[in-house]
């Protein structure tokens, strides 16, 4: 019965502290380079709602708060006006943009990093090429050992996570495929069969990619190909949402985002890893979009006020941050509580 019971706490205990790292990582972003550019930081913290401890050290207050969700870096004069000359307000619109724009780099320089674990803990490099195919595959009637796949559906490919995208976000078993054959370029149209997983439709990818052996060149290029790929699920995931392929219900938030992980967990540590590498280069984007109430709507007050010599007057960014805010946190909540309910069907 303990068994039992740790079997099923501990993936979720270890996803929430996946998910409380990456947002460490970036507010620790803002709060190295808040030190670096001589910005006075008022309090540090781990976690939000009631302190469990708390110490100072120099003008900084670090503590650990109850609800390992969250986590903030509160700098003087990042919110209202401060006669300090270490505040926020007083620094260089150049020294603001670089503290701003820190938390997200960090997140995806975490993403980088990731996948360059995944990358080196893999026996072979992973290409583009299909090596061989299963026992009765559909596909072995138009495509050939050999071939190199350029794009599916109209996606370019790059990756093998580009393969699994492509083939993810096609509509039906009917695939277009541009491949690399002989040296030549050709169009092929295949099928595929389909699978069912947990009620859902997915095509059957009945062929393996090939793997080449281990150099540091290769090694460097597919971590850096792979981050991009991940880079690329999250802008074509707003692509598709928009153009309304996906519905509210299909994305999720922290809660979804901690079940997601949690299940990795009890797949293997690659699994995990896969998806916090996801994630964190998630959320370092996300942050970077001009939506008011994230990083990215800062960034743009900053260039508007570097290009115009001028701010935005403080009762027009209050309000258009304040309702940006409520429609962030409605928008969260609803997929919040679609989390939820995902979790009681």
């Amino acid at each position: 019965m303990i068994s039992h019971i740790w079997n099923t706490v501990y993936p979720v205990l270890i996803a929430i502290l996946f998910f409380e790292v990456i947002i460490i990582i970036h507010e620790g972003g803002h709060f190295a380079a808040a030190r670096l550019m001589g910005i006075k930081v008022n309090e540090f913290s781990i976690g939000m709602g009631p302190k469990l401890f708390q110490f100072t050290r120099g003008d900084t207050t670090y503590s650990l708060r109850l609800v390992l969700f969250g986590g903030y870096c509160a700098m003087e004069g990042e919110s209202e006006e401060s006669d300090d000359e270490a505040s926020f307000s007083k620094k260089k619109v150049s020294q603001r943009f670089f503290v701003v724009v820190a938390g997200a780099m960090m997140n995806l320089i975490l993403g980088v990093l990731i996948s360059g674990i995944l990358v080196c803990s893999q026996n072979l490099v992973g290409t583009t090429t299909i090596a061989k195919f299963e026992n009765g595959a559909k596909s072995v009637s138009v495509l050939q050992a050999g071939d190199t796949i350029k794009s599916i559906d109209g996606m370019r490919i790059y990756s093998p996570t580009d393969v699994n995208s492509g083939f993810s976000r096609s509509r039906d078993n009917e695939i277009e495929m541009v491949i690399i054959r002989d040296g030549k370029e050709q169009k092929l149209d295949v099928t595929f069969d389909m699978e069912e997983l947990e009620g859902r439709q997915y095509i059957h990818i009945d062929f393996w990619l090939l793997g080449v052996n281990k150099t540091v060149g290769n090694v460097l290029k597919s971590t850096v190909m792979e981050a991009i790929s991940y880079a690329r699920i999250v802008f074509l995931s707003v692509h598709d949402l928009l153009l309304g392929r996906y519905n509210i219900s299909d994305l999720s938030g922290p809660v979804g985002a901690v079940g997601i992980i949690s299940s990795a967990v009890k797949v293997s540590p690659v699994s995990m890893l896969r998806i916090m590498a996801l994630l964190t280069i998630n959320v370092g984007l996300f942050n970077l979009f001009p939506i008011p109430a994230l990083d990215g709507w800062r960034l743009f007050l900053l260039l508007f006020e570097g290009l115009f010599r001028r701010k935005m007057p403080d009762k027009w960014e209050w309000a258009i941050n304040g309702a940006g805010l409520v429609i962030l946190l409605g928008f969260m909540s609803i997929i919040t509580f679609s989390d939820i309910s995902k979790l009681f069907k």
